[in-house]
């Protein structure tokens, strides 16, 4: 398909054209005077002809007025011919006779709704995103796409749904997923987007995810999983602290030469004090003061 490109049209200062454009009809009623002057002697008709043909260039020139707002374009097309685009804000006047569309060049936000798609893993997902954009070439917003804002929305969506089936909810560690890589899944989010704009002539200059989170049929179940895996991991930090006092406890015994322990009376030190450090309940300490017989 063949891309239009963006060209820069001449213009001339309004409040100029202005000038001329009032000398032009000061000019018409001159000579119109003189033809009503000249109507009862004869030799008016040069007259009336430079009247009407001034006024007919007068007339013509208004419609090449026009008011640019900032961060505005306008986009000039001749019988169907695209002539160029003016950005430059202001009061001007250029070719009359012609069509000019609006363009609007502010940032813009396209909030999606939420839309509920697979992650990798096959689990169904709500997800959301806010896309933001703005127009850098408006020969190929308004030509080379039907409706240059509803072509954002349609296919801002459909990157959402993309990017949502490549990662999954949670990963591995170490691994990419949707929401423990919130930067890199954002950033990944915009280049597919900004693939899919590019032929509309638009800039994305952020995307991110607004919304995310589980399905509700599968809400409860994935919460359950997900505190099974913290419980998981806090023991598992809990007991790997708990070894490595007990390997200081006795460290510090041996090297103090505080008792004399064989393996058997450090194995029983050793699972005590690993159940009372390791177990979640309160431990009621038990003092043994020698035995009955020597």
């Amino acid at each position: 398909m063949r891309q239009t490109t963006e060209t820069t049209y001449w213009k001339v200062n309004g409040f100029l054209a202005l000038l001329v454009e009032l000398a032009l009809w000061v000019g018409a009623l001159f000579l119109f005077v003189q033809v009503v002057q000249r109507a009862e002697t004869g030799g008016f008709m040069g007259f009336l002809w430079g009247a009407l043909g001034v006024s007919l260039v007068a007339g013509v020139g208004i419609s090449g007025f026009f008011l640019n707002q900032p961060n505005e374009a306008r986009a000039l097309i001749f019988f169907g011919r695209y002539l160029g685009t003016i950005r430059d804000a202001g009061f001007w006047w250029s070719m009359p006779l012609v069509a000019r569309r609006r363009v609007s060049l502010r940032i813009r936000n396209f909030n999606s709704e939420r839309l509920k798609v697979n992650d990798a893993r096959g689990n169904p997902v709500e997800i959301g995103a806010v896309v933001v954009w703005r127009v850098v070439d408006t020969a190929r917003a308004l030509f080379d796409v039907d409706d240059y804002v509803s072509f954002v929305a349609i296919q801002s969506e459909t990157a959402i749904r993309g990017l949502a089936t490549s990662y999954p909810y949670d990963g591995e560690e170490g691994g990419f997923s949707l929401r423990g890589s919130p930067h890199e899944v954002a950033e990944r989010l915009r280049e597919q987007v900004q693939e899919r704009l590019a032929a509309a002539g638009v800039e994305v200059t952020e995307a991110r995810i607004s919304h995310l989170a589980y399905a509700t049929e599968i809400a409860q179940a994935m919460l359950r999983r997900q505190q099974a895996e913290a419980i998981i991991a806090a023991r598992k930090k809990i007991v790997q602290g708990a070894v490595g006092m007990v390997q200081h406890a006795l460290q510090m015994l041996a090297d103090e030469g505080v008792v004399e322990l064989d393996e058997e009376r450090k194995a029983a030190m050793v699972n005590n004090l690993l159940v009372a450090l390791v177990s979640e309940q309160d431990m009621q300490p038990v003092v043994n003061t020698g035995t009955l017989f020597a």
